[in-house]
């Protein structure tokens, strides 16, 4: 397949990137400057520009495209650079398909757990309904821009959890302190964190520009898990203490309303429609994802 992508040089892009080229894909990178060789392509989704023919005989596009959520405090500057760095990109694409006779069968647009809001109890599948908060709205609207696409091209959303690795996503900050045995739960670490490993999330978002699915697709390993849990398995695997718990009012003192909405938030989500088509993960359980962290972290 020929796929166009945006967010490539991110983590999750990087990852997806040479999980399709190693299955013998071709992948143009859409890149905000010059491009340096043939499998780049430079567009400016700032200003909605992008030439159309990049994607004249793509099979599939695919929108990573968005500035990091937990990278600083949460200003009303700072939510709407997170706002508009994810439609922007996703308009600029979807009109491009717009623009063509024959647009790319596949659209792979990026979304998030937080779609369902901080703090929802149950199990959470693809049908439980929006949730509110910043990020709430966000992914809302994020998928309804995906939605633009031009009738027939088959829209994904994948809404992607906790990503573990050890390059960076939710581990980049508290792995150096686990090593250092200052590491703990955040909160009363009750909270359930719908995580996947890096190597999963690529291999999920490769598995949907092929399956017959449409729409939201809850993107994390089936095994439900904990903060408290998730951190004492970490601590296992690297042969660390994890005493040092973090209290909530520290972190709303740290950073605000990214405390409430992203590390305290409480996601018991279910990958039902990933199970459903048979989607087989490398690590479905902590012990599996643990393992392969620390693989990563030997080489």
């Amino acid at each position: 397949m020929r796929i166009v992508m945006s967010g490539a040089s991110g983590m999750i892009g990087s990852a997806l990137a040479e999980q399709l080229t190693a299955e013998g894909n071709e992948v143009v990178r859409l890149v905000r400057r010059p491009a340096e060789t043939a499998r780049e392509w430079a567009w400016d989704p700032d200003k909605g520009e992008l030439d159309e023919s990049v994607l004249e005989g793509a099979d599939a596009v695919v929108n990573l495209s968005g500035a990091g959520i937990g990278d600083r405090p949460w200003t009303k500057r700072r939510i709407q650079v997170l706002t508009e760095s994810r439609l922007r990109p996703t308009q600029t694409l979807t009109a491009a398909m717009r623009r063509l006779s024959n647009p790319p069968s596949t659209f792979v647009s990026q979304s998030a757990s937080g779609y369902y809001g901080a703090s929802r109890e149950g199990v959470l599948r693809e049908d439980s309904g929006q949730g509110t908060g910043v990020l709430g709205h966000l992914s809302f609207e994020w998928e309804r821009m995906a939605r633009t696409a031009p009738s027939g091209v088959r829209v994904v959303t994948p809404r992607t959890g906790v990503v573990l690795s050890t390059s960076g996503g939710a581990l980049g900050p508290l792995l150096p302190l686990l090593k250092l045995g200052l590491g703990g739960p955040f909160g009363n670490g009750r909270q359930y964190w719908p995580w996947i490993t890096l190597a999963d999330e690529a291999r999920a978002l490769a598995y949907l520009l092929t399956a017959n699915l449409e729409g939201p697709v809850n993107v994390c390993a089936p095994e439900s898990a904990d903060v408290n849990t998730i951190v004492a398995e970490l601590a296992k695997a690297f042969h660390r203490p994890a005493f040092l718990r973090v209290p909530r009012p520290a972190l709303k003192l740290v950073l605000g309303g990214l405390a409430d909405e992203l590390v305290m938030a409480n996601q018991q989500m279910e990958p039902s429609r990933l199970q459903e088509a048979g989607f087989h993960w490398l690590h479905p359980t902590l012990p599996d994802a643990m393992e392969w962290l620390k693989q990563q972290e030997a080489r």
